[in-house]
């Protein structure tokens, strides 16, 4: 089976800048749908490349764009991302791999408040524990264990921190991560 790129995520402050993300995809050949509940009967819908768009204005429909997410939908959600809820989401998401801020095509969601143009690379927290423990030693999937996580998503973050870090071997990816830490190289 072919593995399917992971499907796009992002979170924008305004209709006009989903409008522009949602025009984008539909031209990269993504089916798009206004609202995000999934009628499909099957859980993965990755297969079917859907966009699922629309505004976040309660809990409710938070839970259901993360579960869309989850099942393998692309989302554009409308969101004030300074919010409670705004930043819920985008932690959320960020659980399931890279989240883009904006309407921009490659502005990636700050993990932490840090991301002030100081060069951090942004990793969620699950990204960070496996290469901290490839750092000490342990195999990928001795790492994907330790921190509750299957083998297959263990390898996802791993590939999207060595994306984000802009380098081709995990080895690569985790010198760069030391190096960002400031503990060695």
């Amino acid at each position: 089976m072919t593995r399917q790129p992971d499907a796009p995520r992002h979170v924008v402050t305004s209709t006009a800048d989903a409008d522009t993300v949602v025009r984008r995809l539909s031209r990269d050949g993504w089916s798009v749908q206004e609202g995000f509940a999934l009628t499909d009967a099957a859980f993965d819908v990755s297969t079917e490349r859907l966009v699922l768009h629309g505004r976040i204005s309660d809990p409710d429909t938070l839970q259901l764009a993360v579960l869309a997410a989850a099942r393998g939908a692309g989302v554009v959600a409308v969101c004030d991302t300074d919010s409670p809820m705004g930043r819920a989401l985008v932690d959320d998401l960020s659980r399931l791999g890279a989240v883009q801020l904006g309407a921009g095509p490659g502005t990636p969601a700050p993990a932490a408040a840090d991301d002030n143009g100081t060069g951090v690379v942004p990793l969620v927290p699950e990204q960070q524990a496996l290469l901290d423990r490839l750092a000490a030693g342990d195999t990928i999937a001795a790492a994907a264990a330790a921190e509750f996580l299957s083998l297959r998503t263990a390898n996802r973050r791993i590939a999207e921190a060595r994306a984000l870090f802009g380098v081709r071997t995990t080895r690569e990816a985790v010198l760069a991560y030391l190096r960002q830490r400031g503990t060695g190289g």
